[in-house]
């Protein structure tokens, strides 16, 4: 257990303490619009929360990310949330403004609540506790409020640990997991599909070679593929989903020249971008149209117009049960809590596909708010989730340091 120089009741008490102000600081990030790309507003004012609760050194890089310090020791623990947000979709189902939001005893309500600016919000005020109750230690804890999560996520964290050299001992991901301790997700891919005609007036169809035919028995066959892919014990089935259809053709009046589909694809353990592209090549529909299979790449600038070109690759990760990261939040919560915690993974992907998919950095999840309400319209985050949160990270890095490196 943990060492008795800890006094978990009192920083569970310290949390509490700060409800209101954490309350206060995720309602007025949610008026702030801060879809990708766009966070510069909601950036500024994390910065002058994590200047006002006592950090000790606030910066902003290249990207837009924004980095908050504490501590000055050996271990770098990194907690990380993006700050971004999706769009509100339908104005009309939300039952009040998605940027005011509305806030009762128990609940706040507003886009971003969930997914995932709560997790910031108990992030910054871990950062207040750890100062007040002085549990620095040989570890240096750095809070990360990255961009365009929502955009491509893990591209912030290509940038974080390629160009500011941060490599941390391990990164606790701050998505929202219902206060479960989540340890891996499925990977995903962008990818298209393009197949290729010959335009001539529509009437006459004969004249020429229809892109948008060629598409149709791809259709089916992926449809059959995504019932017979690789399953995990852990992670579940692979799967896949068009998402979206393209055309290029001279009119309405004429033959389509092109047609384009996207695919969603989620890889579960076992699987690669590879081996998916593989797949979808080998389908009879694909070899009998020359249809084209290939990745998506992105690059668009990020708010200070910054652009990082990447391939849209996701990859897969888990984390074993038994790595000290994860131990480390097990005893931290039965400390705390008093009960034992869930162990489980996510459905949808998190930056952790960049930090551990693609460089091996340790990853795992806690998080305040619930999966089913990211980029849900009346989204909605609980108020003592944020308490717990904040209790939960002020005291990981001083438990992992106690116990895992001594």
């Amino acid at each position: 257990m943990i060492k008795q120089d800890i006094d978990t009741k009192q920083i569970f008490e310290y949390a509490k303490k700060y409800k209101n102000e954490m309350s206060a600081f995720l309602r007025d990030m949610i008026r702030i619009p801060s879809e990708s790309c766009d966070e510069e507003k909601v950036v500024l004012r994390i910065k002058e929360e994590m200047e006002k609760v006592g950090f000790d050194k606030v910066e902003i890089d290249k990207m837009g990310n924004i980095l908050g310090y504490i501590g000055h020791g050996k271990h770098i623990i990194a907690m990380d949330a993006h700050i971004d947000t999706v769009g509100i979709g339908d104005k009309n189902l939300w039952d009040y403004d998605p940027y005011e939001g509305y806030e009762d005893d128990e609940i706040i309500l507003g886009r971003g609540g969930s997914d995932q600016e709560g997790g910031m919000a108990s992030m910054v005020y871990a950062g207040k506790i750890i100062k007040d109750l002085n549990l620095e230690d040989d570890y240096t804890l750095i809070v990360t409020g990255t961009v365009q999560e929502e955009d491509c996520d893990g591209l912030c964290w290509q940038y974080i640990i390629e160009e500011n050299n941060i490599k941390p001992d391990f990164v606790v991901i701050t998505e929202p997991t219902s206060l479960n301790i989540y340890r891996g997700h499925r990977g995903r891919m962008e990818m298209k599909v393009t197949t290729n005609g010959v335009s001539c007036h529509g009437s006459a169809p004969e004249r020429g070679e229809n892109a948008i035919f060629k598409m149709a028995p791809i259709l089916n066959e992926l449809k059959a593929l995504h019932e017979n892919l690789h399953y995990d014990e852990f992670l579940g089935k692979g799967s896949l989903t068009v998402s979206e259809v393209f055309f290029s053709s001279p009119s309405r009046c004429a033959v389509a020249d092109g047609c384009t589909i996207s695919i969603d694809r989620r890889l579960t353990n076992g699987e690669t971008w590879e081996s998916a592209i593989k797949e979808v090549q080998n389908l009879p529909s694909v070899k009998q149209a020359n249809a084209k299979v290939e990745l998506y790449e992105y690059k668009r600038p990020s708010y200070t117009g910054l652009v990082y070109p990447t391939k849209s690759y996701f990859p897969t990760w888990v984390l074993e049960e038994n790595h000290p990261a994860c131990e480390t939040l097990v005893d931290s919560y039965k400390s705390l809590f008093n009960q034992e915690p869930l162990v489980d993974k996510w459905t949808f992907s998190t930056n952790a596909v960049s930090i551990m998919g693609r460089y091996n950095i340790p990853c795992i999840g806690f998080g305040p708010g619930h999966e089913d309400q990211a980029h849900a319209p009346n989204e909605k985050t609980w108020k003592d989730e944020l308490v717990k949160c904040a209790a939960m990270y002020a005291l990981i890095p001083k438990t992992y340091v106690n116990k895992y490196t001594k």
